[in-house]
């Protein structure tokens, strides 16, 4: 297995950011195949490096001086793929002007990385199987049989053993290229490189455009950290320009991120069902609000009964320091003195700083945009809070057992406006 060493060597030579484990095995296992003439399968989600994990194996075989070509298979269209791949003869077809060599026959000796392989029309898939079992290939209106000798490396976003259950590709041409899998994990599960690799483009593009390299607050950090980045690094990347170029501070906070990149605010709740015109008009955003706003509720109503109870039974309330101590485990077990425990209290704080400070970041955006649509509701609203008003004069006076000096001063209105209210909404006493 490559060592330590040799790992941050490649990661320097190919610009590779990171230090997750999940991110070191694979580099190791592109390391350990590409000493071999093995086919490899690279999996991975659109954005996360797979024609650089293809070139690191080229570079590091024996085939290293010849030529290395990339190939997408879902930009070639269905009709000129095999004519791409294996070449062609004049007159083959309408606009077959002259004799053309494919690039199996123009990259023999070396390696051809074919990228979305799993779009890849079924014909050609024949044809690319017979490549890789015999070295053979036929051009298109060709009849004679020409020899190649080049290493594949494919590559795919989707399942392809769905695509072979559904009859989109072929089932020995998947355990065929399959012969090395190397999964390379998507920016969400290396939380821990996000920054990093941030930190990293702000100084790249600071260099290209001759600005100073902008720094991020805590909070807009555990923004960027919370998020599932569907486009992977490729739209870090994106985020890191428009920040350099878009902003004029060089110091940015989380509501500056969120106002660049609003999906930052997205979290991975439960799904939610999506609704029709006819359902009140309401779309899946306005029913995720309303959820937020119903939840917000909540935890006032349950926050104030909590102080409503240690008021009356002159609690103590314990300081957070106290929290995260009741809440660590009691039987936890120990692998020396007080070392793991302390390892694991450290860790969960900052989780619970980590997570009080992210319900935070939601919480003011959840407020700003209820603001926002005050305006536009202003009527209803209305009513909302003439309800409320009633309600909270009612509980003031059962409280204070009918006495308006002491129900206005709880209520924070003068006993005069508290007077004129009980007319206004005939409230019983």
């Amino acid at each position: 297995m490559p060592d330590n060493y040799n790992l941050q060597s490649i990661k320097q030579r190919y610009g590779i950011v990171g230090r997750s484990e999940k991110l070191d095995q694979a580099l190791s296992r592109a390391l350990r195949v590409s000493k071999t003439e093995l086919t490899v399968l690279i999996y991975g989600e659109s954005g996360v490096g797979k024609e650089v994990f293809s070139k690191i194996i080229h570079d590091q075989s024996v085939r290293k001086h010849n030529n290395f070509i990339a190939i997408n298979c879902g930009a070639i269209p269905e009709g000129t793929i095999n004519s791409e791949l294996f070449g062609h003869e004049k007159g083959s077809f309408t606009s077959a002007t002259g004799e053309r060599k494919g690039y199996f026959e123009t990259v023999n000796g070396g390696t051809i990385f074919l990228d979305e392989v799993g779009e890849m029309p079924l014909d050609t898939q024949a044809y690319l199987l017979r490549v890789l079992e015999t070295g053979e290939f036929i051009r298109v209106g060709s009849s004679q049989v020409l020899k190649t000798d080049v290493r594949v490396i494919a590559a795919t976003n989707v399942d392809l053993k769905d695509k072979v259950a559904r009859g989109k590709f072929r089932e020995d041409l998947f355990y065929r290229l399959n012969t090395v899998p190397i999964n390379i994990p998507p920016l969400r599960e290396r939380k821990d490189d996000i920054f990093l690799l941030f930190r990293r483009f702000v100084i790249d593009f600071a260099e290209r455009y001759r600005s100073k390299p902008i720094q991020l607050e805590e909070k807009a950090k555990i923004l960027l950290e919370a998020y599932a980045w569907p486009g992977n690094i490729r739209e870090l990347k994106n985020l890191a320009e428009q920040s350099s170029v878009l902003t004029d501070s060089d110091f940015l906070t989380a509501e500056d991120l969120v106002s660049i990149k609003p999906e930052l605010l997205r979290r991975n709740l439960p799904a939610i069902a999506k609704f029709s015109a006819d359902d009140d008009g309401m779309t899946e955003r306005e029913m995720l609000f309303n959820v937020l706003f119903e939840m917000k509720k909540e935890v006032s109503d349950l926050k104030k009964f909590v102080l409503e109870l240690v008021a009356i039974n002159d609690l103590k309330v314990p300081s957070k320091g106290e929290m995260r101590a009741l809440s660590e485990p009691i039987s936890f077990p120990s692998q020396g003195p007080d070392h793991t425990s302390a390892i694991y209290s450290d860790s969960y704080g900052d989780e619970l700083d980590r997570n009080e400070a992210l319900s935070s970041i939601i919480i003011d955006e959840v407020n700003r945009r209820n603001r926002e649509s005050e305006e536009a509701q202003e009527f209803e609203e209305n009513l909302c809070l003439e309800d409320n008003e009633i309600q909270l004069i009612k509980k003031a006076l059962n409280k204070h057992r009918g006495r308006r000096k002491d129900a206005a001063l709880e209520l924070g209105i003068s006993e005069r406006t508290l007077y004129r209210k009980i007319k206004q909404y005939d409230i019983d006493q």
